[in-house]
This record gives C-alpha cells, structure tokens and sequence, in this order.
C-alpha cells in the first residue's frame, strides 16, 4: 500500500490534535481499518514500513499503535506483529489524545535535567535527607508496582521544588500531570511492568548523590542519563518482535528447496 507522510491532516479533536504525529498517523490507520484497507484480522505493515511510508519515527509508529490499541481497534501480538481487531473504534471516537509518551519522556529529560542542576545549588542537607527517604520507600515497594511509581513521583517532584522556581515546578508538575491522565501512558506503563521494567534504584541513588555534593553538572548528567535509560526501556518493551513471522518465511524457504 503506497502512502504519503503525514502533513498535519485535521481531526474533530481541532488544532492541537493536528500537531501530535501520533494522533495523526493512528487517524489515519483509524481511516484504513474503517474503509476497509485493513480488515480484521489482517496484520498492519512492519514498524520498519510504516516509518517509512509515513516519514516519522519509529517512537511516533508505537506511539500510534498504542493509540489504536487503547481504541481497540488492533491487538500486539508478541513475536507476530499487529492485527487488526475491530472495524471501529469502540467508543466510536478516539481516547483522550495528550501528548505522546516518548515525547513526555523527551520533554521531561529536558526540563528535570536542568531542574536538578539548579537543585544542586539550593539542596539542604534537609533536603538530600528527605530524597533519601523517598528512596527508602521505593526499595522497599519491591515489585508493588504502583507504590514504586508513586515513590518516583515523589521523588521526581521533590527536586523540581527544591530549586524554589515556581516555573520549573508548575512545568514539573504539569508533566506528571499528563502522564497521569493519557490512556495511551498507562497502557505503556502496563507494558513496561509486564516487560519487568521498575525505578532504577542505583540510577535515582546516583542523583541524591550528586545533589549532595552540589555538583550541577553531575545533578543535570544523572538526571538526563537516568530519564535516557527510562526511554530506551520504554522503546524495548514496546518494540513487536516478529521472530515468528521471520521464522514462518524461514521454513517456507527450506520447504521450497526441499526434495521429497
């Protein structure tokens, strides 16, 4: 199926929907699956193909395919790849479309990074004690999924108030915010839990650190380096292996050549 990259095709969510790539490119899935280019049960064109056709990154394909799988319009099939589900939307509309969750990732390693380089110049000792507690409660959730998270949210925003910058914590807490509240984020969360993926304790013991010494460049380099690996784990853990389907063409092959 030939296809043309994205260039900022309205929706009836309006303006603000037409600048997210990822709502864009799951409408226009949405449109196939609707017209009847896809139909249930057909798998969709690799990650690789879809990137391409469309111009965007692979990020912004699964973050597209998250999105139809929060329609229920697809389903992932580990070691497969992704089918369609259903012929429409089962609320008859698209979920709330916030911003994407690697773009949430991508924004707050930008904005916590310098958030914890300022932090190292206003830390108190009171302060680098307190991070020490949150983390203290993080070890202790274990696997408890949601007290973990809580315990990060915690942590994470702690620092933007130590920096006693009321625009660094409002846009702070403005990212958390978001990712509370998209769908689309939970259903990634739920994913990465599946895919084992936890706060990294070292990584966040590595930031009180820093902090402690009031090194700011040490603060912004734990932090960014931290909110990296959190995104390369997020990619891994959404990424659809097709080793089945690779090995299916494998065997078609051999039986191919094979003498009877």
């Amino acid at each position: 199926m030939a296809a043309r990259a994205l260039d900022g095709v309205g929706t009836s969510e309006g303006k603000a929907a037409t600048t997210r790539l990822y709502a864009q490119l799951a409408e226009r899935i949405a449109d196939m699956i609707r017209t009847g280019g896809y139909k249930v049960g057909d798998r969709l064109p690799s990650e690789r193909e879809l990137s391409l056709s469309y111009d965007v990154s692979r990020p912004t394909i699964r973050e597209a395919i998250i999105a139809l799988e929060v329609d229920g319009l697809v389903e992932v099939r580990v070691g497969s790849g992704v089918y369609v589900r259903a012929p429409a939307r089962r609320l008859g509309k698209p979920a709330i479309q916030g911003v994407g969750p690697f773009e949430l990732l991508e924004a707050r390693r930008a904005i916590e990074g310098e958030a914890c380089a300022l932090a190292a110049d206003r830390v108190t000792d009171a302060d680098v004690a307190a991070l020490n507690a949150i983390l203290a409660e993080m070890i202790a959730a274990g696997e408890d999924f949601v007290a973990a998270e809580r315990a990060d949210w915690q942590f994470h925003l702690t620092i933007a108030r130590i920096t006693q910058n009321s625009a660094i914590i409002s846009s702070v807490e403005a990212l958390w915010e978001a990712r509370f509240a998209s769908p689309q984020q939970q259903l990634l969360a739920d994913k990465a839990h599946d895919a084992g993926v936890v706060p990294r304790i070292g990584e966040h013991r590595d930031i009180i650190s820093a902090l402690a010494t009031r090194d700011g460049n040490a603060a912004r380099a734990a932090m960014r380096g931290h909110l990296t690996r959190v995104l390369e784990e997020l990619i891994i853990a959404t990424e659809v292996r097709e080793a089945a389907l690779l090995n299916e063409k494998m065997q078609a092959r051999r039986r191919m050549f094979s003498v009877d």
